[in-house]
């Protein structure tokens, strides 16, 4: 791998580091997202950092920016765009919405309408949004973050199966520590440092990483260990309803961005069991009486593929 590669992908997690103290993790899993060309669905309780994280993202990257706040009275035509007839040429002109930029914040998104949600299932899908029956292509790259509250239900539409699709990866930021935090005070008691951070890449070296990634090389064995667990999920007495052939596509592209970032040219089993909690949790559904005795979606996922037989590298068997 070129050292450039590794150099650019750690000048973006340096980067954002620069706000976002003690989540090296996450950050990775973001970066992860944005390089297999996915989107990321952020899942915490308010005031952990999650629209920061956002900005620090889409400042690392540079490109166009844009926030959606999510309300339940947000029509679909104000994420989209609208047509709009002018009187001078008459004729209609598109008026692009917030989604058609390079990063989009789409906070709190389980606080608008179905209808509205619904609006960004093509955009996240297929990068395209169709206004009056034309289809306009979203510039690459394109990356959404959305932000979601897990313990406030009231006045919020809970995200259809079809909806949570979209999204690569789910990630819950978390508490940081008393350490972390004492960081943070000292960090942001003047002025916050979101304000002075630049993008450290451009958008032509983003798109020509996210082309690497694709290059990233998958052995037979590691897709078949891969496909294991997919299949493991849906024949599992405690999941409902299993891993999708969609799903199947997210965790072999995510696992060859996370080998990107890890400095590899190449994926193993390791990549796949690291980044599959995050690709699959929100992808399957566990069945009533599993929910009633309280058990997490990740901690049956991890029961799930502890009992897959994991590929031996065939270049370190003795002959």
């Amino acid at each position: 791998m070129p050292t450039t590669t590794t150099s650019k992908i750690d000048e973006i997690i340096k980067n954002v580091e620069r706000v976002i103290i003690g989540k090296n993790e996450e950050i990775k899993l973001s970066l992860v997202a944005l390089l297999a060309g996915g989107h990321v669905l952020l899942e915490d309780v308010p005031g952990v950092g999650k629209t920061v994280f956002v900005k620090a993202m889409a400042k690392s990257i540079g490109g166009s920016f844009k926030r959606i706040q999510f309300t339940p009275d947000l029509l679909p035509s104000d994420v989209t765009g609208v047509s709009i007839y002018n009187q001078k040429t008459q004729l209609f002109e598109f008026r692009p919405g917030p989604i058609m930029a390079n990063v989009v914040l789409a906070d709190e998104i389980n606080r608008t309408s179905p209808k509205t949600q619904s609006a960004l299932l093509e955009a996240l899908e297929e990068g395209n949004v169709t206004i009056d029956g034309e289809t306009i292509t979203i510039h690459s790259p394109f990356f959404v973050m959305a932000t979601q509250n897990p313990i406030e239900y009231a006045g919020t539409f809970p995200l259809p199966e079809a909806q949570l699709d979209r999204f690569l990866v789910k990630i819950r930021l978390g508490y940081p520590t008393l350490d972390e935090e004492l960081e943070l005070l000292n960090r942001v008691e003047h002025a916050h440092p979101i304000e002075t951070l630049s993008n450290v890449i451009t958008l032509e070296e983003l798109i020509e990483l996210q082309r690497e990634t694709r290059n990233v090389f998958i052995d037979q064995p590691v897709k078949t260990y891969l496909l294991n667990i997919i299949h493991a999920t849906r024949l599992s007495r405690e999941i409902e309803l299993g891993a999708s052939p969609r799903a199947s596509i997210a965790l072999m592209r995510t696992s060859q961005a996370y080998a990107l970032v890890m400095g590899r040219a190449f994926v193993t089993p390791d990549d796949v069991k690291k980044v599959a909690p995050y690709v699959l949790s929100h992808r399957i559904r566990l069945k009533n009486d599993v929910l009633m005795k309280e058990k997490k979606v990740e901690d049956v996922l991890l029961e799930v593929i502890k009992h897959i037989r994991v590929p031996v590298d065939r270049k370190r068997q003795v002959t």
